[in-house]
């Protein structure tokens, strides 16, 4: 049997707080970015990029406190090739245990022509900014954004450049998802062979998903040397998303004979991890998702079926609880007790507090009066359901009665919490959900569009709950809600409520000129 402990080791570089946040609709609030941070540095996280600190001053105030409370992860910020910036950064990740500044500038011909530098020009910004990050953090990381359609002489000259003025990574970034994974080695093994220096730093790879090769990509830059793969939960990432952390990690663990590589990643952790961030980022994760998605270890085909019950490797690569699925679903009832609830819990992943697990029982008594046989998905809902739910929230759905059928107009009548003051209202609508939206729009006026509407089951039966996803847009900022119940109007209110309770702390985030994710240097790779 192979040794991992003699095997090189990858680190896990996390940027689903940073770049996965960047998602259009994917906010966090500043306690979700917390939890978040706890629970990858819990996991094994090598490096979380926790925010761009000089985005807001909520972004600002995340990472710094992830970097104070951070046990294990090296925590960095993310930082344009500007003085301003890195201060800001050094600022925010001074505090933690092992702190890092990542700087970066766009070196393509098509990222050189934003800030209208010739090659000596940005050569030299280059040179300074490093500078100054390594007078500033011992640890010091730099990308080249768009690497990957950067002249290959080009790119080998800036690295180098890098390097000298003391950054102790470099990140090779596939921006646009444009490289295949031929490519991705190549550029690895020539920076590696031709820079002076380059066996003395850390090489990284941070790949989009636009063509569906990110983990290909990522996987391959490791084979040619990389020794940091730049990842988020689930994917999640601006476009078509990043480098999905569960993907690499477990594809170094299953393929450990072709792939001998090993991280620090408890990788029981990785189901939590990917329904909290789903439920916090208002992302679903698609059902066919590898790794994490909800068909991930299902099996309809008779000839698989069969094949399984008689051997489970027929079939399937890995253990559900390598990645910390449970294989047992057994349905819950009205009867069952608080304890079986939180013994559910704990094999499902979540260990709650006192005040949290009577909320939920409670939520789940009332569900198990309406459902006859609550599963595993049922409790998961519910459970998101009341993480999204903010204690804090500006508006709360108190009450809901809707007329609809075949003969209209339909009709909603609603009691709707604003800043703690009930307000009664009833509307029409082109339909029981539009009546209820336009009640909604009636009491708290806004101009948000509505993007996406999506509904699905949780479990079968005409007694399943309903997860409803519901997407806004106003004036550039978008956000997605969502919420789970039995009765799917009633679903539909709390996602789009939730999703209004977002775009508020997008507003008061988002202050007049000081949201630098707006700018074009929005993406470090």
């Amino acid at each position: 049997m192979t040794d991992k402990s003699t095997q090189p080791r990858v680190l896990i570089f996390d940027t689903t707080l940073r770049d996965g946040e960047q998602s259009p609709g994917a906010t966090m609030t500043h306690e979700e970015k917390l939890e978040i941070a706890g629970l990858l540095d819990d996991m094994g996280v090598d490096i979380i990029e926790a925010g761009f600190p000089i985005a807001s001053e909520g972004d600002f105030a995340a990472v710094s406190e992830i970097a104070k409370r951070a046990r294990n992860s090296t925590i960095c910020g993310l930082a344009r090739a500007n003085y301003k910036d890195i201060d800001r950064c050094w600022e925010a990740v001074k505090h933690a245990r092992s702190p890092r500044i990542h700087t970066f500038i766009g070196t393509s011909p098509l990222h050189r022509a934003i800030p209208n530098l010739d090659m000596d020009q940005m050569a030299e910004r280059i040179h300074d900014t490093v500078t100054h990050a390594r007078n500033l953090c011992d640890n010091v990381q730099w990308s080249p954004m768009d690497a990957t359609r950067t002249e290959a002489d080009y790119l080998c000259r800036v690295v180098e450049i890098a390097i000298k003025a003391g950054a102790t990574t470099i990140n090779i970034p596939d921006t646009v998802g444009y490289t295949y994974p031929f490519e991705s080695a190549k550029i690895i093994r020539m920076l590696l062979e031709r820079v002076p220096g380059a066996d003395t730093i850390t090489f990284a790879t941070h790949c989009h998903n636009d063509l569906g090769m990110a983990t290909a990509n990522a996987l391959a830059a490791v084979e040619a040397g990389a020794r940091q793969i730049e990842c988020t939960i689930n994917g999640l990432g601006e476009r078509a998303g990043n480098t999905a952390l569960e993907e690499v990690v477990m594809a170094m663990k299953v393929r450990n004979d072709i792939l001998p590589y090993r991280t620090g990643i408890d990788t029981t952790k990785i189901m939590n991890l990917s329904r909290r961030v789903s439920t916090v980022s208002g992302f679903p994760v698609q059902f066919n998702k590898a790794i994490v998605g909800k068909n991930a270890f299902l099996h309809e085909s008779g000839i698989h079926q069969d094949g399984v019950l008689k051997n489970v490797e027929t079939f399937e690569i890995m253990r559900p609880e390598d990645i910390g699925l449970t294989q047992k679903n057994i349905a819950m009832g009205k009867h069952s007790g608080r304890a079986a609830l939180r013994a559910k819990l704990k094999e499902l992943g979540y260990d709650l507090a006192d005040n949290q697990l009577n909320d939920v029982f409670v939520r789940f008594k009332a569900l198990a009066d309406r459902k006859k046989e609550v599963y595993d998905d049922d409790i998961l809902a519910l459970v998101a359901d009341e993480q999204t739910n903010d204690a804090h929230d500006i508006l709360v759905l108190k009450k809901l009665r809707v007329i609809c059928g075949t003969e209209g107009p339909q009709e909603a009548d609603m009691v709707l919490s604003i800043d703690g003051v009930d307000h009664h209202i009833d509307a029409t609508g082109d339909g029981p959900v539009d009546a209820a939206f336009n009640c909604i729009k009636m009491l708290f006026p806004h101009k948000a569009r509505l993007q996406v509407y999506q509904v699905a089951a949780v479990t079968e039966g005409t007694d399943a709950q309903a997860t409803v996803s519901v997407r806004l847009e106003e004036d550039g900022r978008i956000v997605t809600g969502q919420s789970a119940d039995t009765d799917t109007i009633v679903a539909s209110v709390k996602a789009y409520v939730n999703a209004l309770n977002r775009l508020i702390v997008r507003r008061q985030k988002s202050a007049p000129g000081d949201d630098v994710k707006q700018v074009n240097y929005r993406d470090a790779g």
